[in-house]
C-alpha cells in the first residue's frame, strides 16, 4: 500500500502516520458542539450518536467526481497482497459522506472573517469550506487531464499517468485553474487516509481493512488482560463501533 511509483509515501511510512490519526480517536474531525448538541451547561444523554453510513447512492459527489475520486484514493493506498487499496476500502464513500454532512460546509467551526494565513499547525484558514474545495479542484483536475491527455479525465488515465499528475499536484509543479493544486492533494490525502482508518461506521475502512493492516484491536471496551503484554500483537480480531458482522444474537 504504497501511494504509487513516484515514492512520495511507502507504505511503512502511511502506517507509521496512521498512528496519529487513530490516537486522536475513532471518529473524523469533530468538536465540543457534536457531543452536547450546542446546549450549556452540558447534561448527561446530550450526546450526538454517529449515525452509521448505508449502501447507497452518492449522497454529494457526481458519478464522474466519484470516479476521480476513487482513483485517487486507489493511487494513494493501492493494493497489493497485504489489503485492499482505497477503493475497495470504501475511502471514497467516506469523503463523499463526510462532505455531505457538517463537515462539507463547516458548520461546526467558527468560519467568520479575516481569513489570515495560519502557521502549519493551525490547519486550513480559508473561506473556501471542503465541499466547495473538492467540487471546484475536481472540476479543474478534470479540465487539466482532458487538456495534457487528449481528452481523458482522471479516472480514464493508467496508473503512471495517475502518478504523475498526482506527483505534481504535490510537488506544486501541477497548479489547477481554480488556483489550487498542492492544497487539494494535501486535503483529499489527509481525507483518504482519515477514511482508511476511521470506524467503519462512517463509511470507509470496509472489513476493518486498514485497523487489521496495523494491528489496531478498534472499540473494544476492555483490554486488562493485555495492558502488560508489550511490544506483543493484539490477537483478537477489531471491533467497530457497531460491533462486528459476524457477530449474531441468539432469536
Amino acid at each position: 500500500m504504497g501511494v504509487g511509483r513516484y515514492g512520495r509515501m511507502t507504505r511503512r511510512r502511511l502506517l507509521a502516520s496512521a498512528a496519529l490519526f487513530v490516537s486522536a480517536g475513532l471518529a473524523p474531525r469533530a468538536s465540543a458542539r457534536n457531543f452536547t448538541g450546542g446546549v450549556l451547561p452540558w447534561e448527561p444523554s446530550l450526546t450526538a450518536p454517529p449515525t452509521p453510513v448505508r449502501p447507497g447512492p452518492w449522497l454529494y459527489f457526481t458519478t464522474d467526481e466519484a470516479a476521480a475520486v476513487e482513483a485517487i484514493a486507489d493511487r494513494l493506498i493501492t493494493a497489493d497482497d497485504s489489503g485492499p487499496g482505497g477503493k475497495q476500502a470504501g475511502c471514497a464513500v467516506f469523503i463523499d459522506r463526510q462532505l455531505a454532512g457538517s463537515f462539507g460546509d463547516s458548520s461546526r467551526l467558527y468560519m467568520r472573517a479575516p481569513f489570515a494565513n495560519g502557521t502549519p499547525s493551525q490547519g486550513p484558514q480559508s473561506p473556501i469550506v471542503p465541499k466547495e474545495r473538492y467540487r471546484t479542484s475536481l472540476a479543474a483536475l478534470d479540465e487539466y487531464c482532458k487538456t495534457t491527455f487528449a481528452s481523458k479525465g482522471f479516472a480514464s488515465l493508467d496508473a503512471t499517468q495517475q502518478d504523475q499528475v498526482l506527483s505534481g499536484l504535490e510537488s506544486g509543479k501541477i497548479k489547477l485553474k481554480d488556483g489550487s493544486g498542492k492544497e487539494f492533494f494535501e486535503t483529499v490525502l489527509a481525507n483518504t487516509m482519515e477514511g482508511f482508518f476511521a470506524d467503519p461506521i462512517y463509511g470507509g475502512n470496509r472489513d476493518m481493512a486498514g485497523w487489521k493492516l496495523i494491528g489496531f484491536p478498534g472499540a473494544r471496551y476492555d483490554y486488562r488482560d493485555f495492558v502488560d503484554k508489550h511490544n506483543q500483537p493484539y490477537p483478537l480480531p477489531p471491533v467497530s463501533i457497531q460491533g462486528r458482522s459476524d457477530w449474531t444474537v441468539p432469536g
